[in-house]
């Protein structure tokens, strides 16, 4: 694509910073996350992403290979994104494969065939 691996991980890292902070800033203030967790996991974070370009910028300019930078990048955000499925699909086999996130789809004790997927898959598939 003719992008320098130093640009397109500095974009890719300025987008995952933005996206991230406001979700976060948008837990802590609608009050989902306590304060404390939150100041203490900025703080690992912080300390993590300073010794973590400290010593990768250091080994770019040993070995003058830029593009290890966009290898971590994606072997990251590919990890976090099959750990999302994973704990998706595990929170789904909890409740019997039935959705109950965002607004009141599954309401197993006003009535049992509140849940969406219940309605749609027949009885003894899920």
């Amino acid at each position: 694509m003719g992008v320098h691996p130093r640009v397109s991980s500095a974009t890719t890292a300025t987008m995952i910073v933005l996206t991230s902070s406001s979700v976060a800033i948008m837990f802590v203030t609608s009050g989902l996350i306590p304060w404390e967790y939150a100041v203490f996991y900025f703080c690992v974070c912080i300390s993590g992403a300073y010794v973590g370009k400290k010593y990768i910028d250091s080994y770019v300019k040993k070995t003058g290979m830029a593009s290890i930078l966009i290898g971590i990048l994606a072997t990251i955000i590919g990890l976090a994104t099959v750990g999302c499925f994973i704990i998706v699909l595990l929170n789904l086999s909890k409740n019997d494969w039935c959705f109950d996130g965002f607004k009141a789809f599954c309401d197993k004790k006003k009535d049992e065939t509140a849940c969406l997927a219940k309605r749609f898959i027949p009885q003894g598939r899920l």
